[in-house]
């Protein structure tokens, strides 16, 4: 049920209590750590109350599940940007998006994998399966590219991915891009 204040709100044109707290997540859990925010910061942030809060999201596990799924609506599948070559919409892969402020972070996917492997193990399988996909994505872009091993390239692509974005986080640095685009354009000319 909404409220008298949430509709006045939307009306307004400012995003729904559902959309404030995604946001508001997404920041938090990103910056902060999943365990290290409460859900009273998201609240408070996303200026909801803790009871609207777990109206929408009933624990912070489904708050948790639901911020990596409001973080996929903004990434789009490797197969389908950067044109019509395959080979392009790989090394699209590695180029660097332009600095944030503040500190690299990581896959917040990754994050959340860490953070959640023993205490919420839904939100560690849907980092899992999500994981499995994109490293699928790959495979079958190696496969449109005419390589003889699109499954063993599309894996090892997979894994320089991963390593650059977990590399590029621990030395706050974006070098580690650089040096994996150059890898994988190595690697396709050699396949």
């Amino acid at each position: 049920m909404t409220t008298t204040r949430e509709a006045a709100a939307q009306t307004a044109g400012r995003p729904s209590p559902r959309d404030r707290i995604l946001a508001a997540a997404a920041t938090l859990f990103y910056v902060e750590g999943i365990n290290a925010t409460g859900v009273e910061l998201i609240a408070d942030t996303a200026e909801v109350s803790k009871r609207t809060l777990y109206k929408y999201f009933p624990s912070k596990t489904e708050l948790v599940k639901q911020y990596l799924v409001f973080l996929l609506d903004g990434v789009s599948d490797p197969r389908s940007g950067g044109g019509d070559d395959p080979r392009e919409r790989l090394l699209a892969l590695f180029t660097v998006k332009g600095r944030r402020d503040g500190p690299l972070r990581g896959c917040p996917f990754h994050n959340a994998a860490v953070e959640a492997a023993s205490a919420m193990p839904e939100v560690a399988e849907f980092v899992h399966v999500q994981k499995r996909a994109f490293a699928e994505a790959i495979i079958d872009l190696c496969r449109d590219c005419g390589v003889e091993e699109p499954s063993l390239l599309g894996r090892q692509i997979a894994l320089i991915y991963e390593g650059a974005a977990a590399l590029s986080t621990s030395l706050d640095d974006d070098d580690p891009w650089t040096l994996a685009k150059t890898t994988v354009e190595m690697l396709l000319d050699q396949a």
